[in-house]
């Protein structure tokens, strides 16, 4: 009987030394059939590049990069970056950030606000200051609405003032001849620069002679438009609304006549009698 457990046991044993060895040969198996993904390079910035600073081999390495996961507008190397002439950096980057086309110039185009603009934008100035100007803190890259405040005279020859938005998420280029994206300093500015389409830089410049221009910082991220409406001096004062004084309780009244009962003999009669005021 001892005997029979033991060979049981060996068989046990051998099996599940069969069985792991069985395992481990298929997970390998899979393993190494399973493909490699294939990898490129790009194009990164070697140190902190500011804005109008000329790229050069020194500044940009190449580093390896998945082939699949290439953002739109990389370079994969530096001679596809340097092809055609120099270029120069229009937005900071950060080191080890991937250089982007819409980061640099064109080959051999000057880091002017020109090479800023979108297809089909323009950009126009609005002249501001210290107030109008959001006390300094609108930043290139941030974006604003424009105001108009301008004054009428109704039918009487009365002046009157009021606003409306003339614009909305509009982008900002430039504050006075500074166009760098990064720029954390606050700065009190007397002209700030807009990128809009041929429309609205019609309109910007019609305003400037029918009225003051003010702009209002929008939410960074915020991209929908708002409900807007005009804002008159009248929308200024307003008297509150009056809130109607509560009604009296009203007092219970009884019935105009009282019941009164006379009685005669084995008799009894009713009558009705008006109440006295």
């Amino acid at each position: 009987m001892r005997r029979a457990n033991i060979v049981i046991l060996i068989l046990a044993l051998g099996m599940g030394v069969l069985a792991a060895f069985m395992a481990r040969s298929w997970i390998q198996a899979h393993a190494n059939t399973t493909p490699a993904a294939p990898m490129s390079t790009i194009v990164v910035a070697n140190t902190a590049l500011g804005f109008g600073t000329v790229l050069s081999p020194d500044n940009v390495k190449e580093i390896p990069w998945a082939a699949s996961s290439v953002p739109e507008g990389a370079f994969t190397t530096r001679n596809e970056l340097f092809k055609g002439g120099r270029r120069v950096v229009l937005t900071p980057m950060e080191r080890s950030e991937p250089v982007l086309k819409q980061k640099i110039t064109g080959p051999d185009q000057r880091a002017s606000l020109s090479a800023l603009l979108e297809e089909g934008k323009r950009a126009v100035t609005v002249r501001v200051d210290d107030v109008r100007g959001v006390a300094g803190f609108v930043l290139p890259g941030d974006r604003v609405d424009v105001v108009l405040i301008r004054s009428k005279n109704d039918t009487g020859g009365a002046s009157e003032k009021f606003s409306d938005v003339l614009l909305q998420n509009v982008k900002v280029l430039a504050v006075d001849q500074l166009a760098n994206e990064r720029q954390e300093k606050a700065t009190i500015a007397k002209a700030v620069t807009l990128e809009v389409d041929t429309d609205q830089a019609q309109k910007i410049l019609l305003a400037t002679d029918v009225g003051k221009l003010s702009l209002i910082l929008r939410q960074a991220g915020e991209g929908h438009a708002s409900q807007t409406s005009r804002v008159t001096e009248r929308d200024l004062f307003f008297e509150a609304a009056k809130v109607p004084a509560a009604p009296a309780p009203a007092i219970a009244k009884g019935p105009a006549t009282s019941k009164v009962e006379v009685v005669r003999g084995m008799q009894i009669q009713e009558y009705s009698v008006v109440r006295g005021k």
